[in-house]
């Protein structure tokens, strides 16, 4: 397992650079297989798990259930210390009697500074910890005032209760406003965005603002100064819910397209080359760019994460990442 900081120039520190999410964690994948794969996680030097305060309530959960068994796990393990949490608010149900959507009317809570101030120790309450390492905005809410935001993740901060803040399914050019917002109320900006991202790309569309740009990455890279303090890019969905790995899966989000078709087919041709499997390459290729990201990486079953441990030190030959890179229609 491979390591790196985390930091908004005020706290830092380390986590594995494969982050295990917990979404489906005592819903879709029952309690003693989330416990076994987590077990197997730590084993295998990982640190960094994710989820949020409304994972599954569309699978008929509380929205909590995945907070509430990590919370049973780490005192079960007493291993609080050992791992960093991150967790979200924003997304939970508004409405408790209408259903959560990713079109408007989306029901979200979002993000004012009273849904934050509520629901972030309410986290901490179902995870059974003192502190959150990552609190992230789950959805950017555009209604709300962006320092009424940015002051309410700063005040959980001086009070301790959160380490490093951040945002997630947001515009770059949001991330970069919210950031000179904290400088200006001199508190800790984000440390961390969360947006979708792998090696199949989507078809650009206004609107669109939950995948990770280029422009995102450039502005990430250029982080980790007094003056732009260190900027992490995590992203989930690296996988494509299994779509990279199953050519029979539809693939969604955006990126169903025939560009995405024939990445997904040389996923596999290099996989097949190199003696790795296509899910393996695919997070290889996304720890060893040019701008280095975080996959959060989903597991139903300890098999599917061990497949996905194998790309922790996996390192693609330059040779392969320019075949992997090349523009379509170019020889490889």
């Amino acid at each position: 397992m491979q390591y790196r900081t985390l930091s908004d120039g005020t706290t830092s520190f380390e986590v594995s650079t494969l982050c295990l999410g917990a979404m489906n964690f005592g819903t879709r994948t029952d309690p003693a297989t989330s416990r076994a794969i987590l077990d197997r996680f730590v084993e295998a030097g990982g640190t960094f798990i994710d989820t949020a305060n409304n994972y599954s309530v569309w699978s008929g959960g509380t929205g909590r259930d995945s907070e509430d068994l990590l919370g049973a796990w780490l005192r079960e393990r007493r291993g609080r210390d050992s791992v960093r949490i991150a967790t979200k608010v924003g997304a939970a149900q508004k409405d408790q009697m209408k259903p959560l959507s990713t079109t408007p009317p989306t029901n979200y809570e979002g993000l004012s500074a009273e849904v934050i101030r509520r629901q972030a120790p309410e986290s901490a309450r179902h995870l059974g910890v003192s502190h959150i390492d990552v609190l992230y905005g789950h959805v950017d809410d555009r209604d709300v005032d962006i320092a009424e935001t940015v002051g309410a993740f700063g005040a959980l901060q001086q009070e301790g209760l959160i380490g490093i803040s951040g945002i997630s399914n947001v515009a770059t050019w949001r991330v970069v406003e919210a950031r000179e917002e904290a400088r200006r109320q001199g508190i800790a900006p984000y440390g961390a965005v969360q947006q979708q991202h792998s090696y199949l790309q989507p078809a650009p569309r206004f609107g669109r603002n939950n995948f990770v740009t280029p422009g995102l990455l450039d502005y990430a890279a250029s982080t980790g100064t007094p003056e732009r303090p260190l900027l992490a890019v995590t992203v989930y969905s690296p996988l494509h819910q299994g779509a990279i790995a199953r050519t029979d899966k539809p693939l969604w989000g955006g990126v169903d397209h025939p560009t995405s078709h024939a990445r997904r087919a040389l996923l596999h041709e290099v996989a097949a080359d190199i003696g790795a499997t296509a899910n393996q390459v695919a997070l290889a290729w996304l720890l060893g760019g040019d701008v280095p990201v975080i996959p959060v990486i989903g597991a139903s079953s300890v098999a599917q994460l061990d497949e996905a441990l194998g790309a922790a030190d996996l390192v693609l030959d330059p040779e392969i990442r320019a075949r992997l890179d090349a523009e379509p229609g170019e020889a490889r």
